[in-house]
């Protein structure tokens, strides 16, 4: 009887073995394996330098790999939709930039995804004002006498930018709409040969990123112009804000991480958790500050509010500058 009973208990507890496996499964530390990082653009530029600086500062404190998969196109539209698709686990993540919020407006009804609810914010990896240089010689050295010029010759000076409706054209029609001038546009697909032309003068202002900018300090024939921040930036030391002249302008050139639709909640906070302390390891923000790649501390809840406000601001920009694709 007594081995009846005995049997009978280890029957009973093998079935409940078998019935919790499935949660046992669950409860594995995160990640149990890889994590593949879809970034949305190309090898060499600064989402595509930041990621990587995370990814690596991820491995090390994780112990797992996350690797760096670009699948840049479409401003960023093939790789959202990629992690839109993909398994909701936590082990495919997408690595945005800007264009994130341009593209509910830039680009509606083409989107084979919805941005704010098949794509859940996780982490703001870097948030920087971008920069508007000139030509070392051009005939205006700051925003008053670019706007007295501009008005004096109206749609003939020539600004470029990394095509159409990116954050800097966006940052050039907010410049024309409320100093009340009007600088041309000139979109260009490949960054060199506007660098090029930038350096020679053939194009007297660019709009570009603090990243950039930092990087073109030792140059003489390109100078930082001004930033688009309202307050000073510390990697450009003495270089105005456009803000100072006209009060409330700001645009962002921003960096974040996303999890497809219904990734569990719990996992999110974690992965953010983990992202805010892989920057506040001192090599980690030391490169990071080398960079000039910008970041602060925040929370999901905070990058979702950011994400917000940038998709409204740049509908109503799209709008009113009646930006369109060709």
């Amino acid at each position: 009887m007594l081995r009846e009973k005995t049997v009978r208990r280890r029957a009973v507890l093998g079935a409940a073995l078998v019935l919790a496996a499935p949660s046992i499964v669950r409860a594995q530390p995160y990640p149990a394996r890889g994590v593949r990082v879809v970034n949305a653009y190309s090898p060499g530029g600064t989402a595509d330098v930041v990621c990587r600086i995370l990814c690596q500062a991820l491995t090390e404190r994780l112990g797992q790999i996350f690797t760096v998969d670009n699948k840049p196109g479409a401003g960023g539209t093939v790789a959202a939709q990629i992690v839109a698709r993909a398994p909701n686990d936590g082990y495919t993540l997408l690595y945005d930039a800007t264009a994130h919020s341009v593209n509910p407006s830039l680009r509606r009804g083409q989107l084979a995804y919805d941005t704010l609810k098949d794509l859940l914010p996780v982490f703001l990896s870097m948030q920087a004002p971008n920069t508007l240089m000139r030509y070392a010689q051009f005939e205006a050295t700051t925003i008053p006498e670019l706007i007295a010029l501009a008005k004096k010759k109206p749609g003939i000076l020539d600004c470029a930018s990394t095509g159409v409706g990116t954050v800097q054209h966006i940052s050039l029609e907010l410049l024309n709409s409320m100093a009340g001038i009007k600088i041309n546009l000139v979109p260009y697909r490949d960054f060199g040969t506007l660098r090029g032309d930038l350096v020679s003068g053939r194009v007297p202002l660019q709009f570009s990123n603090v990243p950039a900018s930092v990087g073109m300090r030792g140059t003489k024939e390109v100078i930082c112009m001004a930033h688009t921040g309202p307050k000073p930036v510390d990697v450009l030391p003495g270089v105005p804000g456009i803000a100072e002249v006209l009060p409330g302008y700001e645009t962002w050139e921003w960096n974040g991480v996303f999890a497809p639709a219904g990734t569990d909640a719990g996992l999110i906070t974690r992965l953010n958790q983990e992202m805010n302390a892989a920057f506040a390891t001192p090599a980690v923000a030391a490169r990071l500050a080398e960079l000039g790649a910008l970041t602060r501390p925040n929370t999901v809840q905070e990058f979702a509010a950011f994400r917000e406000t940038q998709i409204a601001f740049f509908t109503d920009m799209v709008q009113r500058a009646n930006i369109r694709l060709e």
